[in-house]
């Protein structure tokens, strides 16, 4: 009886060894993170026009907008998929331009430190359709996903900036749903602005709105096709993100999602989490800063080739309590 209770014992002494170590490393990480939250945010970022080899200087989300829609693709190890899903993005927006000559674009490809030939493959893209229209951001070494979009956000010259995945899941038409809804919003603000101020001179990029493409309306068909312990996961994920963000929106993982100028600035300032779960900090972000937030249905379809795997979810976990810790503990300051 007395070796019983003398593994209990020991089993208890290193769980809470374990859990002590591991509230530590939050507690450093999510400081260190209060000082290097402003170590890009105004930086000017140069890239080389692989057509001229000239340097070609990149925005900064305090200048005015430039073109009328940006859209942000992360892309890390995306070879083989990433050539479909620009040549159909490219085609869409050309598409449009033509037909409407106040309409403009950009495309900027975050490379996220990939090991493959995705570099090649976006740079063939610019040379093709010019720097003017395409460009890349190279990020050196692997910072995540939530990194790379940020850094895409904050060099942009776009009214409206779209963040989507490098698989082509969500159809790049699907923006119309998203820019219309977030349209209309905008315009009964400046109306309502109007009409306490007098010639106020708003433009719908001064709003500041999120709109969040939303795969909630496909979850009944999910649950029925998935295996039980995904279906467990995921809902036990849905639990975890609402104790932490809040209620409001219901898929916060879709990487289809619409910010006005005036809520990317507000947003991507402000945003720490590195990898799978700056989406959820974009929510509470949004809530905390009084960002109008939409959550609009989109057309979805799986991709094969899901980077999400064991170690993503473990990071998840990480990445929520750190969130947790550092607004609760009014660590990380929010810039307004």
């Amino acid at each position: 009886m007395g070796l019983i209770w003398t593994i209990t014992e020991l089993i208890v002494f290193l769980a809470l060894l374990l859990g002590l170590g591991l509230l530590t490393a939050l507690i450093f990480e999510a400081f260190r993170r209060t000082q290097l939250i402003n170590s890009t945010d105004e930086s000017i970022a140069i890239f080389e026009d692989p057509r001229s080899l000239k340097k070609v200087p990149t925005p900064r989300l305090s200048d005015p907008a430039e073109k009328y829609v940006s859209l942000i693709i992360p892309a890390f190890n995306e070879e083989h998929r990433l050539p479909g899903a620009l040549t159909e993005t490219v085609n869409y927006l050309q598409q449009r331009a033509a037909k409407d000559k106040s309409f403009s674009f950009e495309v900027i490809i975050v490379d996220d430190g990939s090991a493959d030939g995705t570099k090649n493959v976006a740079f063939d893209f610019v040379r093709k359709y010019t720097v003017d229209n395409v460009r890349v951001v190279l990020l050196g070494r692997n910072h995540g996903k939530g990194e790379a979009i940020r850094m895409g956000m904050l060099h942009s010259h776009g009214e409206l900036l779209l963040m989507l995945d490098a698989d082509g899941a969500t159809k790049v038409n699907d923006l119309e749903k998203l820019e219309n809804q977030i349209q209309a919003l905008s315009k009964m603000e400046i109306l309502s602005a109007n009409a306490v101020q007098r010639g106020s001179g708003s433009k719908v990029s001064d709003i500041p709105v999120a709109a969040f493409g939303s795969r909630a309306h496909l979850e009944e068909k999910a649950l029925a096709t998935r295996k039980l312990y995904r279906n467990f996961l995921m809902k036990g994920f849905h639990l975890v993100v609402i104790l932490t963000a809040g209620p409001g929106i219901r898929d916060t993982q879709c990487g289809f999602k619409m910010f006005t100028r005036a809520a990317a600035g507000k947003l991507f300032r402000n945003m720490r989490l590195k990898r799978w779960c700056f989406d959820v900090e974009l929510v509470y972000l949004c809530k905390r800063l009084s960002v109008p937030m939409l959550e609009i249905s989109v057309n979805w379809s799986e991709i094969p080739g899901s980077k999400v795997n064991l170690m993503s979810t473990l990071n998840m976990l990480w990445e929520l309590a750190l969130m947790s810790i550092g607004y609760r503990t009014g660590m990380w300051h929010i810039y307004t």
